[in-house]
């Protein structure tokens, strides 16, 4: 399950166990600090071991998963556009993710500017000058190919990380 060597994502919903059972007295929260300690170690390590490129690229595609495992098992609005960003943002606040808005749409190009704050993978971090959430974008990219069929670039444009209180990503269609 976590041991053979792969091509392709072998990872199912089922894997994240019965947490109800796992952990009757702790339940299914943690605090954000021990999510961004596990997240920055493996960083660290994967730009140690592959560098910066691929490590990038490893977040991006892991994202990417999430965002389409997310779109399977946690949204329940899926017909309509507007119904389904409304649904990202009201599980992406229960769950403790952050505050997701659209921030502005051009539906001539099919491009949105997306916004999210208090995100889980830099609010309140030391400005590096950088924009960081690489997982994030890959995970917003994941939601639309889910939702659309259609594959978008995603970048995030603004972070908390490079200084400023957003992360905002702009999103076009490849």
């Amino acid at each position: 399950m976590f041991k053979e060597e792969r091509d392709q994502s072998q990872f199912e919903w089922s894997m994240l166990g019965d947490l109800k059972a796992g952990r009757p007295n702790l339940g299914p929260m943690t605090h954000v600090a021990v999510y961004r300690l596990m997240q920055f170690t493996l960083r660290d390590v994967l730009i140690r071991e592959i560098g910066v490129e691929k490590a990038d690229r490893a977040f991006f595609e892991a994202g990417k998963e999430a965002g389409h495992q997310y779109y399977q098992n946690v949204l329940t609005q899926k017909q309509d556009l507007n119904e389904f960003f409304a649904d990202i943002q009201r599980t992406m606040k229960e769950l403790n993710i952050g505050i997701f808005r659209v921030e502005s749409t051009n539906p001539e190009r099919g491009s949105f500017v997306i916004t999210v704050e208090e995100d889980l993978d830099c609010s309140g971090i030391p400005v590096c000058s950088e924009q960081i959430c690489t997982y994030d974008e890959g995970f917003i990219a994941g939601l639309l190919l889910a939702y659309s069929g259609k594959d978008y670039q995603v970048k995030e444009v603004d972070c908390w990380g490079s200084g400023a209180r957003v992360c905002r990503f702009r999103v076009v269609p490849r």
